[in-house]
């Protein structure tokens, strides 16, 4: 476990990332996507750029304000795609790679040689979206969602990497990402306003991202002495052994949990009149064993759209959901991960109310993917 790479601080607004700079190779990555790290001096200084590096630099500090914008409809297409899927998570946030940032990782070397020769194009971590997800199999299902609805370009599993090579470490998945089809393919990309532009996604649970975190906060905020090194080196491998441990952990805790509802849902707000989120959340966990969690924030948003229906009690949702074949739902949507409780219920509302539940106003904002949506249920089964 060796030293890292120039790692940028992430936050939900891609406009102001503040950036760490450390030196290169080892089980912390770079940005979104790791690519190698070359040498660095002594005091953490790049080796002196040549022209090219120098032209490339200035290229990229002209375009870097326009990618702003695609930075942030990649977090909200992403965003959306994982909300639609039901997919439970944690965050999802991104950044811009900062000029001096590029600068950096554009002046590295390998030998006399710069390990990115056409730093433009090859360094692919110009956008950066990070999706933190609460269990390791959510990792898996986000990665085949956006395989599913995006052009995957570079696919690698940091973590399996580390275990194959038999050690613990840094786990994160890492995929490179545009809505661009695939070459030789001529249908119209789906996503038009973000067309030719690549986004570096780096996928991983809470558990792995504390882990980074902190090796990174603690190896890296001041000087390590040199003697302290392999035992550090052992205490962080020890960690991200028992880490890796604790996902399984939570991955086994949820899967015996997704069928039971809690004993106690607690105490609805009486100055609310929508069915609260936990009282749903129970309710959902018995009617969708099958399911996957939902987004907390998502239990009282779907319980909103209930009370514009005049549905504000767990008996009259019970009776509504007797009227519909839930089989027969799953069939039609075809869901090719385990839609969470939430999404499962959203299907069952549209099947049941139809065009009504689309025009709602809480709906606003999704009419499209409703109506689209709507289409499959009201086709015969496949």
């Amino acid at each position: 476990m060796g030293p890292i790479g120039p790692y940028p601080r992430w936050s939900a607004s891609p406009t102001a990332p503040a950036q760490r700079r450390t030196t290169c190779g080892g089980s912390t990555r770079d940005g979104v996507l790791w690519t190698g790290c070359g040498p660095t001096r002594q005091g953490g200084r790049v080796p002196s750029p040549d022209q090219p590096v120098l032209e490339a630099v200035r290229t990229y500090a002209a375009r870097q304000p326009g990618l702003i914008v695609p930075t942030e409809q990649f977090v909200e297409l992403i965003t959306t795609l994982l909300d639609d899927a039901g997919i439970n998570y944690l965050s999802v946030t991104g950044r811009t790679k900062s000029v001096s940032s590029f600068a950096a990782k554009a002046a590295r070397t390998t030998g006399d040689q710069l390990l990115y020769p056409d730093p433009l194009s090859q360094i692919t971590d110009q956008i950066g979206v990070r999706v933190i997800t609460y269990v390791h199999s959510d990792v898996a299902a986000v990665a085949e969602l956006l395989d599913d609805e995006l052009t995957i370009l570079e696919d690698r599993d940091m973590g399996q990497e580390t275990a194959s090579a038999g050690g613990f470490g840094y786990s994160s998945r890492h995929l490179l990402v545009t809505p661009d089809p695939p070459d030789g393919e001529q249908h119209q990309a789906p996503y038009d306003d973000l067309r030719g532009h690549r986004a570096s996604v780096q996928v991983r649970t809470v558990l792995q991202h504390a882990w980074a975190e902190f090796e990174h906060d603690i190896r890296y905020k001041g000087t390590v002495p040199e003697e302290y090194v392999p035992d550090l080196d052992r205490r962080f491998t020890l960690a991200a052994g028992l880490l890796e441990l604790a996902d399984r952990e939570f991955s086994t805790i949820r899967e015996r949990l997704q069928a039971v509802a809690p004993a106690s849902p607690g105490e609805a707000d009486p100055s609310d009149p929508r069915i609260s989120g936990q009282d749903l959340a129970s309710f959902l966990a018995g009617q969708y064993a099958d399911a996957g969690w939902s987004h907390t924030d998502h239990y009282g948003w779907i319980g909103g759209l209930l009370l514009e229906l005049g549905v504000t009690s767990l008996d009259e949702l019970g009776g509504l959901l007797s009227s519909v074949d839930a089989d027969a739902i799953i069939r039609r949507m075809g869901y090719r991960y385990p839609a969470g409780a939430v999404r499962r219920l959203d299907d069952a509302l549209l099947a049941i109310f139809g065009q009504q539940y689309v025009d709602l106003r809480g709906n606003a904002h999704r009419v499209e993917k409703l109506s689209t949506r709507l289409e499959k249920l009201n086709s015969p089964d496949g």
